[in-house]
Parts: C-alpha cells; structure tokens; sequence
C-alpha cells in the first residue's frame, strides 16, 4: 500500500525545491539530480538571498548547506522556522554530532553529510515529501482528523496545532510524533516505537538522541504557548506520555 501511495505522489507536478549551498559545483549537481526527477528547483549561492525566495515562493522542501558566509544555514533554518513548517534536509561537510543536534534543536528533518550518494540524497528527498503530503492532504484521510487535549487541538487535514486561538508552527516530525502521544494519551510510548512510527526506519540505540532533540524542541513550542505546563512527561527508562491532567 506504501508503494503504491508513494508512486502516485511522484507523477505529481511542480513540487518546489530549495537548493541552498555557496559550493557552486555541489549546487548545481544537486540541481541536475532534482530537475531530472522533475522536481521544480530554485537554487541559490547565499542564504540571504534563498530567505528572500522562501518569502515570496510556495517551497515544498530545502537542501540547505550549513557552512555558508553571509548566513549559515543554522540561522537560515532558524529564519524559516519562525514562519514555515516544510521539510528541512541539511547538508553539511561536518561529521560531529553537535552540529547534527543543532540542526534537529532548530527543527531540521534529516541531515546528510558530505560527500553523499545522489541516489540517497534523492531516495531521502522523497520521504520527506511523501510525509510532509501525507498530513496536508485532506482528501486522503479515513483516519479521525482532529485531537484535542488541555486546551491544545491538532487536525490533521490541515496540519495545524491550535492552543486557543493561538497556532504553534511544527514541523512535520514534531506534529507527527505530538499526533502519536496525543492520540495514545495515558500510555507510555517507548523511543524505539516512536521512532520506528515516525521515522519509518529500524530502531538503534544512536537513534535515541534523535528522538530527544525533537521531543524538546517540542517541548519549547509547546511550553512558549502553554506556559510553565508540561503536557509532555519522561518515564525514565521507558519513554514518554501525555495525559491529560
């Protein structure tokens, strides 16, 4: 049933891509790559002048480098995040996990390192966007689309996260991982399944700090908006919940 979702989201058209990356040779064969899926690219040398983009195009996706002069792609990100909830995929020639815990903190949704493999770059372009389609499109959903708790409510239709009157911008990991908690409230939902749920992938232990950053950064947005409570609790040892007192 995947497959056959995930083929019928490729034939679609004009799926936007930003290319962000001041190596002009690692901007241009990425460009070459998305262009010969048929994605529709807009590709820039500097970030100030990709944010500019970003505010006046629908982006369905960025490739953003992290290593950039005028702006990095850390504060790039942090720019677009203040506004838009589209996929992030950052590309960077460092290999520390800091510098991949940042990027996940500001609300990145993959990182790859240079040198990569085009195919992989393509295969991890796709997923993002098959995820990010699946909780926009209305049309596909037989599943409940709204859940509400404390005072919060998300819908799935339209991938919003209301607290009153006020919304909350997530990514859509973070709406996805808060859709999980919310939707099991009361049980406790180890790492690995939320990995596993979320991510589509096997579960490894490395992958628990993936996990954390997000549920974090969650927390954040969530603790900006709601104040001193914390609607989602550590089970030390187990995992997390959401309960709703």
């Amino acid at each position: 049933m995947e497959d056959k979702e995930f083929c019928e989201w490729e034939v679609k058209m004009g799926t936007k891509i930003l290319v962000v990356d001041d190596e002009k040779e690692i901007a241009d064969f990425v460009e070459l790559y998305l262009r010969n899926e048929s994605f529709e690219v807009y590709k820039f040398y500097s970030g100030k002048d990709a944010l500019k983009a970003v505010h006046e195009n629908h982006i369905d996706l960025a490739l953003l480098d992290v290593m950039m002069p005028d702006m990095d792609g850390f504060t790039l990100l942090n720019e677009i995040r203040k506004s838009y909830n589209f996929p992030v995929v950052m590309l960077t020639a460092k290999t520390g996990s800091m510098d991949k815990i940042n990027g996940l903190t500001l609300g990145a949704d993959d990182y790859i390192e240079k040198p990569f493999e085009p195919l992989e770059l393509m295969a991890r372009v796709k997923a993002q966007l098959r995820r990010y389609t699946r909780y926009n499109d209305a049309g596909t959903r037989e599943e409940q689309d709204t859940l509400e708790i404390a005072g919060l409510a998300l819908n799935k239709n339209t991938h919003r996260c209301m607290y009153g009157d006020e919304e909350i911008t997530l990514t859509p990991i973070e709406f996805n991982i808060l859709w999980i908690l919310i939707s099991q409230k009361g049980k406790v939902i180890s790492s690995e399944n939320l990995f596993e749920q979320v991510w589509k992938e096997k579960y490894f232990k490395n992958n628990n700090n993936t996990v954390m950053v997000h549920i974090r950064h969650l927390r954040e947005k969530l603790g900006a908006v709601m104040g001193h409570r914390e609607l989602i609790k550590t089970v030390w040892g187990v995992g997390y919940k959401i309960e709703e007192s």
